[in-house]
């Protein structure tokens, strides 16, 4: 037996959603690491209770209730492992429960220096209530009676390469100052320098009589080069602070927790990053963690790793989304006819009451047409220009994509809201594994690669989306797949269609594609004759050829037949 295994431990991670609360119990089961149980109760941030402590008590209740494992002694998690088997070794605390750190940025160039603190702030759960540079038109006391009205609980200072500019940081440091004199000792926000390292010691020196400053190496050390990982990582430990006294119970957890409590997103992301480091041959791999407040995207490319947290969600976050979304966006979705007034009046009451469950199929219609739209907003903000392609997997976690009614469903939602370019793996993570496995990393990267091989995570299905200008039900591609047991069947793809290949979950299958018209399954150059291997997933493979971006019938009648006779295709 391996050493790793001979020091095994049990683990437990705990993530505070808005919504819900989660709670995975790993261990070793015949000398390999497994997920055990999970569970996931209401949070209890909010009230009555505004407390963590109440909804941790009841995923180990119920985590107990699963397993037969005694996990707590007179309401106390047990650390560690007792001789008789109860309690756990260790325990790691995830957060996206809170309300985002109110940040002002200030910055020498709005396309430079601020636009760098942007990515490092949108890299999780703040919001930015104003921005100062140099080129701001108004005078010095209204950008002081900007900072002091948007009360921020952050201010990140960038600017200036390495060696550069320092009169014109010095000019912003010397306004921050001016406005931390006017504020109470209590009301002071954490400031963060990223800029010019050649000045830290007097940007420090002219801010410590008011605030003790954090400092960060250069988010521009040189102006065609960022770095923005030190700032990240200092900005998550900002937000853990903030978030300790915001949400009750956390500081507590936090003394037991066998890491520093840490944002979901910045979890979630790690794993991201670790999957794409293992891919051969190396492509990028997109994450969306879809929660009700906020939607977290992580992608890894070319070993680079890029976190946004983008404020709209299926439940407290649908009020933004809605803003940014003309209605006819959202009801062009709908396979049913359902009167405007009805579906904006249902969407607003789900901003209120995010767990609420649709009673009908109409609601579940509204639902899932809200989704797409989100998820078009997702895709926009990740490839804005050339579409959703070179994406190899994409995973998907957040309750409301993984625990739809059906496979098909959920898959449908995501090809009509991301609409990707190419071949795509859809994997789903209906346990909010990711983020555990992104906690549980920096101590037992084992467990991690084990529980990956043992199959938790769901494999919905590979999606083959070429692009082709030819007419709607024109022949464009023959398919032939060969299975492991040496069947093989062909079918013939037109345009405008959904087309399932029926390869049985977890096989391997050979697909050999030949083109019968002029197609892509890149953003730009034609493509050949290709043959590659798949694996099948819950709904085998599809090849979607409804072309980029998908175009519906202006005809509603004809618009909601053909939105039933996709789903219909799928199996849903």
């Amino acid at each position: 037996m391996s050493s790793s295994i001979i020091e095994a431990e049990s683990v437990l991670a705990v993530d505070i959603g808005s919504v819900f609360t989660r709670a995975l119990l790993f261990d070793v089961v015949e000398e390999r690491y497994r997920m055990i149980a999970a569970t996931q109760v209401s949070t209890t941030v909010g009230a009555p209770f505004f407390d963590i402590s109440e909804s941790i008590f009841q995923t180990l209740t119920r985590l107990e209730e699963i397993t037969g494992r005694r996990l707590m002694e007179e309401a106390h998690l047990l650390l560690p492992t007792q001789e008789d088997g109860s309690g756990v070794d260790r325990f790691v605390l995830t957060f996206s429960a809170g309300q985002p750190l109110r940040v002002v940025a200030m910055g020498l160039l709005e396309e430079v220096s601020l636009a760098s603190a942007r990515k490092v702030l949108e890299s999780t759960y703040c919001q930015i209530v104003e921005q100062i540079s140099l080129n701001d038109r108004r005078k010095p006391e209204a950008q002081i009676d900007a900072i002091l009205r948007a009360r921020p609980d952050l201010i990140l200072i960038a600017g200036g390469t390495d060696q550069g500019a320092t009169r014109s940081i010095a000019k912003i440091v010397d306004l921050l100052t001016l406005a931390l004199q006017l504020m109470t000792a209590e009301s002071r926000p954490e400031v963060l320098y990223a800029g010019n390292s050649a000045i830290t010691k007097q940007v420090c020196d002219r801010l410590e009589p008011y605030v003790r400053p954090r400092t960060v190496p250069n988010l521009r050390p040189d102006i065609d080069r960022e770095n923005l990982m030190p700032a990240q990582e200092v900005l998550s430990e900002i937000v853990y602070l903030r978030r300790s006294h915001q949400i009750g119970g956390l500081q507590s957890y936090s003394t037991i927790s066998a890491i520093t409590p840490q944002p979901s997103l910045r979890a979630f992301g790690r794993m991201v990053q670790f999957l794409e480091k293992i891919t051969n041959p190396p492509l990028g791999v997109l994450g969306i963690d879809l929660g009700s407040a906020t939607t977290g995207i992580a992608m890894a490319r070319s070993g680079t790793l890029t976190t946004q947290a983008i404020p709209i969600g299926s439940g407290f976050g649908l009020a933004a989304a809605l803003e940014q979304s003309p209605l006819e966006s959202i009801t062009r979705w709908l396979p049913m006819h359902v009167p405007n007034e009805a579906v904006r009046d249902y969407l607003w009451h789900r901003t209120l009451y995010p767990t609420a469950v649709p009673t009908s199929l109409e609601y579940q219609a509204i639902e899932q047409a809200m989704l797409r739209q989100i998820l078009a907003q997702v895709a926009n903000r990740v490839a804005p220009d050339e579409g959703l392609y070179g994406f190899e997997p994409i995973l998907v976690s957040g309750y409301a994509l993984t625990q739809a009614a059906s496979p098909a469903q959920s898959l449908l939602m995501l090809l009509d809201g991301l609409q990707p370019i190419g071949v795509t793996t859809f994997i789903l993570d209906p346990y909010g594994l990711l983020t555990a496995l992104g906690a549980i990393a920096p101590l037992n990267p084992t467990l991690v690669v084990q529980v990956l091989e043992s199959n938790a995570l769901v494999n919905l299905g590979t999606v083959i989306a070429p692009l082709s200008s030819v007419r709607y039900g024109t022949p464009i591609l023959k398919v032939r797949y060969e299975l492991e047991s040496g069947e093989t069947s062909s079918v013939e793809v037109r345009q405008g269609t959904l087309v399932p290949l029926p390869i049985p979950n977890g096989q391997r299958a050979r697909l050999h594609l030949q083109p019968l018209r002029p197609l892509r399954l890149t953003p730009t150059g034609k493509d050949t004759a290709r043959s590659f291997k798949v694996t099948g997933g819950l709904l085998g493979a599809v090849i979607d050829a409804r072309g980029r971006p998908i175009t519906l019938p202006t005809d509603s009648a004809r618009r909601r037949d053909l939105l039933k006779r996709w789903i219909a295709t799928l199996g849903g």
